[in-house]
């Protein structure tokens, strides 16, 4: 681990992951950046130990989201870490405490601030690494179980990409509800790791609809897509009738190192096809959710605030635990989001600030450089390496 002596010497700096220019993976680097200034009226500055990393971010990364901030820019949206400096009217947080946090972008760095409003004290048993992988799965999954679907005892659910961070949030969630079924979709390569925790599950690449329909004639009360809306017919298609069907993101865009048209127009065409007279035919009912939005654009900080602590005294009644796939050094961004675009991982992967890049195979060509300065997107270059981080 780092001990940071070195980098505090440079008065006034921090080391943080600097997005250049919306593209490939090239496009991304670790700099030297100002740290921030002391913080504001409502603020608190964090010392950061580990960071979430999100299939958001993929997007982020390549352009692909609404209204897209100019870059360069820090990229990330959670972190854990350490109260360093507090602002006026900050009761209730001291210097020193464990702290996470959302972060309307710049949490992958050694240093944040963040309005009050959106800092949660971390429980004593929680790791950083844990921590940091906290907040988006489990309150997404939360946020539309409870307050959208409305879950009850002896309702059903679909989920796709039942490995993620947020699909292992939503099997844990359900699992706190008497005899909720869980149906749930993955690559065959997470099945053995994840089939204990989901009532049923099913190859991603198969017809699910008739495998879930063998099972429950009548289909599932509740759909969580995160397909970018491909799967929307067959999902209208699973639902009991007051059955809602939920599109949370849009993980199929993402279809590779670069924006891919070809993908963006497929997704949008598939969801276009949405018969609202067919809804209240059948009464099915077709829902959005964007957490981020709903923190930073529409002001129910609140609302996310209650909602966390609720998931915190369930992780202190031991009934959900988030599930961290690897820890990667900041400096191995690259080959953490290349682990999400190969589907690889099995809960969530974290940037642990403190931890130094594991060696490779062979010789990194990947350097940190100075902020501002640009490069080519590098494809294919870490083909003949391999990274082994630590797997938690």
């Amino acid at each position: 681990m780092r001990d940071g002596s070195e980098e505090r010497r440079r008065a006034g700096e921090m080391r943080a992951v600097l997005l250049s220019a919306f593209g490939g993976l090239g496009k991304l680097r670790v700099s030297r950046s100002a740290t921030p200034e002391p913080p504001r009226r409502g603020e608190l500055r964090i010392r950061v130990k580990a960071c979430g990393l999100n299939f958001l971010d993929l997007m982020v990364r390549q352009g692909i989201i609404d209204n897209p901030p100019k870059t360069p820019l820090i990229p990330g949206f959670e972190c854990s870490g350490i109260v360093e400096a507090v602002g006026p009217d900050t009761a209730g947080f001291e210097i020193g405490e464990r702290v996470m946090a959302f972060v309307n972008y710049g949490a992958w760095a050694e240093v944040v601030c963040a309005p009050l409003d959106f800092v949660y004290k971390v429980p004593d048993a929680m790791t950083f690494p844990e921590a940091a992988g906290f907040l988006v799965s489990f309150v997404a999954a939360y946020v539309m179980l409870f307050e959208v679907a409305s879950l009850r005892e002896g309702m059903s659910v679909l989920v796709h990409s039942a490995g993620g961070g947020v699909g292992q949030a939503v099997a844990q969630l359900c699992s706190c509800i008497p005899r909720v079924a869980v149906f749930g979709t993955a690559s065959l390569s997470k099945h053995d790791a994840i089939k204990d925790s989901v009532t049923y599950l099913f190859d991603r690449t198969v017809d699910y609809v008739q495998e879930v329909k063998k099972i429950s004639p009548e289909g599932v009360d509740v759909v969580l897509d995160c397909l970018s809306g491909e799967d929307t017919g067959k999902g209208l298609a699973l639902l009991k009738p007051l059955g809602t069907y939920i599109l949370y993101g849009s993980s199929n865009m993402v279809t590779g190192e670069r924006k891919s048209f070809f993908s963006l127009a497929k997704s949008w065409w598939q969801v276009e096809k949405v018969n609202p007279i067919k809804l209240y035919e059948e009464n099915k009912v077709v829902a959005g959710f964007s957490l981020l939005n709903l923190l930073f654009r529409q002001g129910r900080g609140g609302l996310v605030g209650a909602v966390v602590q609720k998931l915190l005294s369930l992780y202190n009644e031991k009934k959900i635990r988030p599930v961290v796939d690897s820890l990667w050094a900041l400096e191995e961004v690259t080959e953490a989001m290349q682990r999400i675009h190969d589907r690889g991982n099995v809960g969530k992967l974290i940037l642990d600030v403190e931890k130094f890049p594991t060696p490779l195979m062979a010789s990194d060509s990947t350097e940190s450089s100075e902020a501002g300065e640009d490069e080519e997107d590098q494809e294919g270059d870490d083909d003949d390496k391999e990274r082994v981080p630590f797997i938690q």
